[in-house]
C-alpha cells in the first residue's frame, strides 16, 4: 500500500507567523502523500475580540453559539485555511484547502447537550460510519496536497466546530482502509516527556504495555494523556503508526528513524 502522513499541526506554531513558515517549508519537503490539519484557535479568540465576540469554555473546550460557530467558520475555514494554501502555494507544494462539509468529507452529528446539563452549541462529533474516503484519495491521486480546517458539518446545512486532533485520528483511520499510514501530532514539545520540566526526557517508544507501566508509575502529566488514548484508538483501528513530536522535527519524523515518540 501507499504511504500516507495525516499530519496535525498543533495551535501555537499555527499562532506563530514564523513558525509556521520553518513547519510548512519542511512539510512541502515531504514527497509522500501527504494531509494536513490545522486549528487556529488563538486566532479566533483575538477576531472574535474586535468583533465584540466572548470566547466561553468549559474544561477547555470552547462552547460554540450561533456567533461563534460564523466567527470559527470564518477564521479556521477561511483566513487561516487560505493563509496556509497560498504559502504552500508559494512552496510549490500544489495544496487545496478544505472544511469537513467540502466534498462531503466529514459528517458529523451535533453534539448533544451533557448529563450534567452542558450545552457545547454547535459542536461536532465525528460520524465515522459515514465518513469515506473515496473524494481524499481522487485529490490524493491527483498530486494535490488536502489542508483541512477543523470544521465538519451535519448534512442538513450547518457548520459544526470540531477539534482538531479528533478530525486528524478520525481521516488517518479511514484512511488505513486503502493506504499505510502515519499520524503525526506536531506541536511545541519534543513528544512525550517522563518528567514535564525536562524537555529532553522525551519517551521514544510506546506500547500499550509500556503506557501501563508509565501509569502505573505516575510518570505522565495529565495533559498528554488524551493524545495517546486517541492514539491507540486509532492503531486499533487500523492506523500503523502514531508519532507526536516537535513541529521541527517534521522532517526526521516521516522517516523511519524518528525523534519524539513513537507509539504502536
Amino acid at each position: 500500500m501507499d504511504k500516507v502522513f495525516v499530519i496535525k499541526v498543533g495551535g501555537n506554531v499555527v499562532d506563530n507567523d514564523a513558525a509556521l513558515d520553518s513547519f510548512l517549508k519542511t512539510f512541502a519537503s515531504i514527497k509522500a502523500k501527504k494531509i494536513l490539519i490545522h486549528g487556529g484557535g488563538k486566532i479566533a479568540t483575538k477576531i472574535g475580540d474586535k468583533l465584540g465576540i466572548q470566547s466561553n469554555y468549559i474544561n477547555g473546550r470552547r462552547i460554540t453559539d450561533a456567533e461563534t460557530i460564523d466567527l470559527v467558520t470564518m477564521v479556521y475555514g477561511g483566513l487561516v485555511n487560505k493563509k496556509v494554501v497560498a504559502k504552500l502555494q508559494s512552496l510549490n507544494c500544489n495544496a487545496i484547502g478544505l472544511t469537513g462539509a467540502d466534498a462531503n468529507i466529514i459528517p458529523a452529528t451535533k453534539r448533544p447537550v451533557t448529563k450534567e446539563g452542558i450545552d457545547f452549541g454547535f459542536v461536532g462529533d465525528v460520524d465515522t460510519k459515514q465518513l469515506t474516503i473515496y473524494n481524499l484519495q481522487l485529490l490524493l491521486d491527483a498530486g494535490l496536497t488536502p489542508i483541512l480546517a477543523p470544521l465538519t458539518h451535519d448534512g442538513k446545512g450547518q457548520m459544526l466546530n470540531t477539534n482538531a486532533d479528533t478530525v486528524a485520528s478520525s481521516l488517518a483511520v479511514a484512511l488505513s482502509k486503502a493506504y499505510d499510514v502515519r499520524l503525526i501530532y506536531c506541536f511545541e514539545k519534543k513528544g512525550v516527556l517522563e518528567n514535564v520540566e525536562d524537555d529532553n526526557s522525551v519517551i521514544t517508544l510506546i506500547t500499550k504495555d509500556i503506557y501501563q507501566q508509565l501509569l502505573d508509575g505516575k510518570k505522565l502529566f495529565d495533559g498528554i494523556l488524551p493524545k495517546i488514548d486517541n492514539a491507540f484508538a486509532a492503531i486499533d483501528s487500523g492506523v500503523k503508526e502514531v508519532l507526536i513530536g516537535d513541529a521541527n522535527d517534521l522532517l526526521q519524523n516521516v522517516t523511519d528513524e524518528t525523534k519524539g515518540t513513537l507509539i504502536k
